[in-house]
Formats: C-alpha cells, sequence, structure tokens
C-alpha cells in the first residue's frame, strides 16, 4: 500500500509527472457536474427510489472514470493498495465507501451505501482488478461505531477496519515479510492487526500469487545487495579497496532505486532492508 495525499492534490496540478493538467474551466465542469447529479441522487433517495437512485449511479461511472488516469498520475502508474504496476489489465476507480451497498462480514449485515459520494472525488482510489474485484462492496466497521448516513454524514468519525491508501498512518500499518506476505508492521496493536488481517482478506493482498511472488523477487533483490555489499565491506578492512569502494557505491544506488518512494513495492524493498539490520542508507539532503 502506498500514501496518496489526495487531500492535498487537484487535476489542475501541473506539477504531476505523466499528467496534462486541466484546466480551472474543465474541472470546475467536472465539480458541477458532481453537484447536479448529487443533487438528483438526492430527490430519488427523498422520494423512495432506490433502484433509479443505484440505475443513476451506473449509468456515470464514465463521470468519475475521466479521473482514471490522474489518479494513475498520482501514484507513478501503480495501484494504490498493492503498490505494484499492472501493465496487463485495467486499473479501476475504486469507490472506497461503497456507493451502492456496504457489506459487513463482522457484523454478518449489509446496508445502504454511501451513495451520496458516489461522485465525490476524495472517495476514489485507483485499485488494481484483484483487489478491486474481491473488495467490492465491503466495508465492515468496528463494532459500536459510529455509522455514516446522508442525513447524519460522520465519515470521519467511523472505525473502519479497511486500511485507507490516502490516511498515511493507516499506510504505516501495513509491513511485508521474507514470503511476500503482508504482515503487521511491528508494534502494531491488536485492533491495527485485526486491521491489517481484514485488509489483506478483502482485497486479496496475500492470496494472489503473482502478487508475492512480485514481492518476494525485490525482497530477495535486495537480500543479494546487501550480501554483495557486505562482502565488499569487508575487502576494505586490511587497507583502502577503490575496487570495492566503487562496488558499493554502485549498491546504495541500487538500492536507492528499488527504495525510491515512486519505485513499484518499494514498501516491500525497504522492509528486505531493514530486516538485515544493517546500515548502509543515509537520508538524502533534502
Amino acid at each position: 500500500m502506498i500514501w496518496i495525499d489526495l487531500e492535498h492534490k487537484l487535476p489542475t496540478d501541473t506539477d504531476i509527472p505523466g499528467w496534462t493538467a486541466w484546466t480551472t474551466q474543465k474541472w470546475q465542469a467536472w465539480l458541477a457536474k458532481s453537484q447536479n447529479l448529487a443533487d438528483q441522487l438526492k430527490i430519488m433517495e427523498q422520494q423512495g427510489l432506490r433502484a433509479q437512485r443505484n440505475a443513476l449511479i451506473d449509468a456515470n461511472s464514465t463521470h468519475w472514470g475521466a479521473l482514471k488516469n490522474w489518479l494513475l498520475r498520482l501514484s507513478g502508474g501503480r495501484c494504490w493498495f498493492t503498490g505494484a504496476k499492472d501493465i496487463c489489465s485495467y486499473y479501476d476507480v475504486e469507490h472506497f465507501r461503497p456507493k451502492k451497498e456496504a457489506k459487513d462480514d463482522i457484523a454478518g449485515s449489509t446496508r445502504d451505501g454511501y451513495w451520496w459520494l458516489a461522485f465525490d472525488y476524495m472517495n476514489y482510489r485507483l485499485c488494481g482488478t484483484v483487489p478491486n474485484r474481491t473488495k467490492g462492496g465491503w466495508f465492515p466497521l468496528r463494532t459500536g461505531s459510529l455509522c455514516s448516513t446522508y442525513t447524519a454524514p460522520c465519515e470521519a468519525s467511523e472505525t473502519a477496519y479497511l486500511l485507507d491508501p490516502i490516511d498515511e498512518d493507516d499506510v504505516a500499518l501495513i509491513a511485508y515479510d521474507h514470503q511476500g506476505k503482508v504482515v503487521p508492521a511491528p508494534g502494531c496493536s491488536d485492533w491495527d492487526r485485526d486491521r491489517v488481517a481484514i485488509t489483506a482478506k478483502r482485497l486479496k493482498l496475500n492470496e494472489h500469487v503473482p502478487l508475492t511472488e512480485a514481492r518476494m523477487k525485490i525482497w530477495n533483490k535486495v537480500n543479494t545487495l546487501v550480501d554483495d555489499f557486505i562482502k565488499a565491506q569487508f575487502s576494505c578492512v586490511p587497507g583502502p579497496n577503490p575496487a570495492a569502494k566503487e562496488k558499493m557505491k554502485n549498491i546504495r544506488s541500487r538500492l536507492r532505486e528499488l527504495t525510491h518512494p515512486n519505485a513499484e513495492l518499494a514498501s516491500v524493498a525497504w522492509c528486505s532492508l531493514k530486516a538485515r539490520n544493517i546500515t548502509i542508507l543515509t537520508p538524502l539532503a533534502a
């Protein structure tokens, strides 16, 4: 999972790599249509026309689809939930809070969805096909949690199980092991460990074999580089060894590439490096 600072990003931004910024007029037109659609949904809800309300949401999927490339560029072409690139299938604009119905396997119930957020871009997440299809309408809440509704909205006060890529604290709860599996980060509380487990289950973060294999490759690649670094470092003990020093420099450069925030599965690379308990990289100057 990678953190996306969605709160401070807009399609009009000119500093997003690979993205052709929208004009202010185009963005305002998108927002105006969102408001118009939300108003229509509100009227249908008030009239008890829930089927028609949901049909209107489905009929306007191209509206949120217009933001897919922007959401993709925000992550450098990576799924926000896995940190992986998926060049062989379509990405989806995922509604973090489900738009038509919300299923809760913890409570064993299904409630109405967060339809009023269907056209709110702050509810959108860029998601690979596998995690999006398996997540579907699942959005479990902790027992006793407040539950947001249109008439009493309180999304920020809900105690949700699923970890959110736009919440930096949530992202920090995830770590990885040598088998390429998602595990709770060290020091997690019991509640946070449950959240990590439910998130991994609902998004199939550990069950999708190609994903865990890709993580293992990154983990092992870092491991090999660390082994090579230690050997080169050891060969410098008797005295100056320019060849070994150059090799150490090259290994550091490669490790910086693998752990760079924009690199695919960078968080896995960091976990592998930390697991070796050796200081190789130092923070770069700002």
